[in-house]
């Protein structure tokens, strides 16, 4: 129940965003010219108005969610590694060296392909 309330309010806050403004009809001739630079200059100062609240938290939250979820995704996958690799390492003492050098490499990778997904977030958050 609490999920379709939900959507419906969500659907219903969409819709009001993206409903087109209508434009109001002039008498012609340069009265017809002047009142509707002026409507087309309120609709513009509206429509930034609007962008800028947009702008402000949705906008930047979507990046800032996405950076959050990289990084917890690297923490995890970096942390399965570690304790993988001194599993095996206390197992086989001998094997040390080796396991250790592919631990290394395995979490540069995945360090690389956090920063570009942190690099990627930032640049679309703009």
């Amino acid at each position: 129940m609490n999920k379709l309330i939900l959507a419906l309010g969500m659907a219903v806050a969409l819709t009001c965003v993206a409903a087109p403004q209508a434009k109001a009809q002039a008498p012609s001739g340069d009265e017809a010219k002047i009142a509707d630079l002026e409507t087309q200059l309120k609709v513009e100062k509206e429509s930034q108005a609007i962008a800028a609240k947009r702008g402000s938290f949705a906008f930047y939250f979507g990046g800032a969610f996405g950076a959050g979820l990289v990084i917890l995704g690297a923490g995890a996958g970096i942390g399965k590694i570690g304790s993988s690799a001194v599993e095996s390492m206390s197992r086989q003492p001998e094997a040390a060296g080796n396991i250790q050098t592919a631990m290394i490499i395995s979490a540069a990778l995945i360090e690389g392909a956090t920063f570009f997904g942190l690099i990627v977030c930032m640049l679309f958050n703009n």
